[in-house]
This record gives C-alpha cells, structure tokens and sequence, in this order.
C-alpha cells in the first residue's frame, strides 16, 4: 500500500477472461471463441481516492493492485464459477459467475461493439459487493472454481 494511503482499500475477487483472437463486433452466440482462457483477478480499491478524485486512476491502478494469476485455465465453461474471497482465512464473499450482471459472452459481445479486443487483452468480470478493509499484514485469498487460489499478502510500501 502506498504511504499515503489511509481509510478504506478493499480487495475484489473477480474472474479474468483473457481473450484468444481479435474481436470486433462479436455475436454472442460465437463470443466464447475469442477467449484464450481464465484466471482470478484481485481488483484492489482505495475507496477515498475513488470518492475525491475525478478519475478512477489513483484508487484503482497503484503498483501491485491488479494481481491476476496464478496461472490461464482453457477450455471452460465461464458459467457457475465459485468465486470465494478470505481475509486471513474469514470468507468475505463466495458468489456464483451465474450470478453475475451480465454473463461472460454477453460482456465479450457489448465490449466489441465499442472497442477492438486483441489477444492478451484482460476482461474483468466483476464482483458481488464490497468486501471489508484490508491492512498491512493481512493475507487475501480470492479462489475460483477449477481456476485455483490467488494468494496476496498486504505490505505496506517503503
């Protein structure tokens, strides 16, 4: 966390699409095609920064705020991935991709329409709701369904 980083900073697990092939203006029914696979994504949030600035920028991208990993899964089925998000073991949140707003080809298709999607691209899926505050010395686990665990520890910067 960066020195001046005081109040709120939550974690959101989310499920990350990595997209496979260009993508532009893609039906739903063939959106599935363009993913290369899946993996967690950890959404880190400075909810004051978020309310005071007039840009999303500072709360949302510091170093080390967008962990992903630990590694790409192919050839799944996005729909009902268990997403569980733990505070130093406490579960804060454990919600079904099912669930979810709009569904991983829904989200590919609306996307496309407005921007070119290339390979590599990230697409962040979302998540059920704010979790707690984390501070330096906590762990946050965000685990998906037949992805794995995303494991991070909280360090306070210098």
């Amino acid at each position: 966390m960066p020195a001046d980083c005081l109040g709120a900073v939550q974690p959101e697990g989310q499920l990350a699409v990595v997209i496979g092939k260009t993508a532009r203006k893609v039906p739903v029914s063939e959106a599935l095609d363009y993913v290369f696979g899946y993996t967690i994504g950890n959404d880190i949030s400075q909810r004051p920064w978020q309310q005071a600035d007039r840009t999303m920028f500072r709360g949302k991208n510091c170093d080390t705020w967008k962990p992903m990993g630990p590694w790409i899964v192919t050839d799944l089925d996005p729909k009902g991935f268990r997403i569980i998000v733990r505070h130093n073991g406490e579960v804060w949140e454990d919600f079904s991709s099912a669930d979810q707003i709009w569904d991983t080809a829904t989200w590919i298709h609306e996307l496309s329409n407005y921007a070119t999607l290339y390979p590599g691209d990230v697409l962040w899926m979302g998540t059920e709701g704010a979790d707690g505050d984390m501070f330096p010395g906590d762990t946050i686990e965000v685990e998906i369904s037949r992805i794995g665990v995303l494991r991070n520890y909280v360090v306070a910067e210098g």
